[in-house]
């Protein structure tokens, strides 16, 4: 009897190990993720300065005040506030690439060889999409929205600006994180469509219901305008379209 209540141990021990192993293994990963948000919270406090010069660029279209501001505070708090708030979110976006090393690591023994491979090519495209969107939001699309909104058109003359110092940086930030997340879903699309989650002819068929859900989209991830929000939303039709010739060409999403 000892005999068999001893071998029951040792066999639920061995089935309980691979369990226990995964949650040291994620534990570990957590730990490592939030030194990693610290550490990425505590350059971008050393880095302020340099990331106010990068987020006031966008602003250099705007003439400045007689004692040369641009910006204005509404509270003796808000540049403290301003100060942690950014670089929290800076030291996040610096810290992901660790955040995302560390579930690839996690989740990587439990996926078969074709999957790998898609992952694999999906974060080499989405750099390159973080890249493009980059260069779309803060060079081209920034300054035009921010010069067309200040014009003469919906600013008559003998009218001064007080611009908020928050709301305003905030304002660039959305924008562009904004345009990061619209650049980043035609490749999770593709992903469905190699994998076979979805059929092709399926995202034919939503294409016009499609189009009025990225206006949608874009109305809630971008500041409560409709240049911003047509400048995110046409990209996101386009690609979108974009990324169904692709898979039309490498036969993906069929049944």
């Amino acid at each position: 009897m000892k005999q068999k209540k001893s071998k029951q141990l040792t066999s639920e021990n061995r089935a309980e190990m691979p369990l226990l192993s995964h949650l040291k293994e994620l534990r570990k990963s957590v730990v490592i993720s939030l030194l990693g948000l610290i550490a990425g919270f505590a350059i971008a406090l050393t880095l302020y300065n340099y990331i106010l010069v990068f987020l006031f660029k966008p602003l250099l279209v705007l003439s400045p005040s007689a004692e040369g501001n641009i910006l204005f505070v509404n509270s003796f708090a808000e540049g403290f506030i301003v100060r942690i708030k950014i670089s929290a979110l800076v030291g996040f976006i610096l810290s992901s690439p660790l955040h995302l090393f560390n579930f690839l690591h996690f989740i990587f023994p439990g996926l078969h060889r074709k999957e790998k491979k898609v992952i694999i090519v999906a974060l080499v495209c989405s750099f390159v999409f973080i890249l493009a969107s980059f260069f779309y939001s803060y060079y081209s699309i920034l300054p035009v929205t921010i010069s067309y909104f200040t014009g003469k058109g919906f600013i008559p003359q003998n009218t001064g600006m007080l611009l908020n110092f928050q709301k305003n940086l905030f304002y660039i930030l959305q924008f562009m994180l904004g345009a990061l997340v619209v650049f980043q879903l035609p490749i999770l699309l593709e992903i469905f469509l190699i994998l076979n989650l979805i059929q092709r002819k399926t995202l034919i068929a939503w294409g016009r219901y499609v189009i009025v859900f990225c206006f949608l989209i874009a109305a809630i991830i971008t500041p409560p305008d409709f240049v911003t929000q047509i400048s995110l939303a046409l990209p996101m039709s386009i690609l979108y379209f974009l990324a169904i010739l692709v898979a039309k060409i490498f036969k993906f999403g069929e049944e």
